[in-house]
């Protein structure tokens, strides 16, 4: 037998298992063969496909950890920018707030001129109560100045530099200014305890003084200018074999939240004039 026919013999012979193959599986004697043959193979496929699948992870996962952490740093970075625009907005609020009030009570007093700065500094020796403005001779501050704000007297000018001045706080034990009760019309001088109180000293016995009743600078003594408000009665003492009567004194400013003051630049103490 050539070779020719051999080789028509086989594929004769392999064409008739194919059909023989497709007939058996067009009347479903193959789906009990098949199914044991494929089981076997979808586990090892799906085993193939799990390890495929972790090492692509493996290779991949780094670059995208990598990613997210640089996608993260940015946008802390741009969150930390926005708070301080942020807070650089309602610091620029604030400060117009307190301008506002500066201005509007400065406008009260047409008479006299100002000179606004920011508080730099604060003592803080309980022995002396002093602040530290952002203003000094350059800008005409001299000692003797009083300071004030929109919410009442705040002190005067201690110590004048070049560019910066410290300021003696109404609430110094060495502080001592005349003052008007603005109702009973009686005269003091404040005193200010090592403590932060603050007394109105020397006030006539027979004045009948009441709490809230408004203290004002009176002018005598020519350290300050008359009608600053100074603050509120709070409590009264008084004793029949005592030649005064005392009041406690609650300033109308808040010395702790102090931010910006204004120097009375016209005016010049009477004790500093011949300086």
């Amino acid at each position: 037998m050539s070779r020719n026919s051999s080789r028509s013999l086989v594929a004769a012979a392999l064409l008739l298992v194919a059909a023989g193959f497709f007939v058996l599986r067009v009347a479903g004697f193959l789906q009990p063969i098949q199914g044991l043959i494929l089981r076997p193979l979808g586990g090892i496929q799906a085993w193939v496909a799990t390890r495929f699948l972790a090492a692509r992870e493996l290779v991949v996962s780094p670059r995208d950890i990598a990613t997210l952490r640089s996608q993260n740093t940015e946008l802390l970075a741009e969150v930390a920018r926005l708070q301080q625009q942020l807070i650089a907005l309602q610091e620029k609020a604030a400060e117009a707030d307190i301008l506002a009030a500066l201005l509007s009570y400065a406008r009260t007093q047409p008479e006299s001129r100002y000179v606004a700065a920011n508080v730099i500094g604060r003592d803080v020796s309980p022995f002396l109560r002093s602040i530290w403005i952002g203003v000094g001779t350059d800008d005409g501050i001299a000692r003797g100045m009083p300071v004030v704000t929109e919410q009442g007297l705040v002190g005067r000018i201690e110590e004048a530099f070049p560019s910066l001045a410290r300021v003696q706080l109404l609430t110094d034990p060495r502080a001592a200014v005349n003052v008007r009760l603005q109702d009973s019309r009686s005269e003091g001088v404040t005193e200010a305890q090592l403590n932060g109180e603050v007394r109105v000293d020397q006030i006539d016995q027979n004045a009948s003084v009441l709490p809230n009743e408004l203290v004002l600078t009176s002018g005598l003594g020519g350290n300050y200018p008359p009608d600053i408000p100074v603050g509120q009665v709070i409590s009264v003492r008084r004793r029949d074999y005592e030649i005064f009567q005392q009041a406690v004194l609650l300033p109308g400013v808040d010395f702790e939240a102090l931010e910006i003051v204004l120097v009375i630049t016209s005016f010049r103490p009477l004790e500093l004039q011949g300086e």
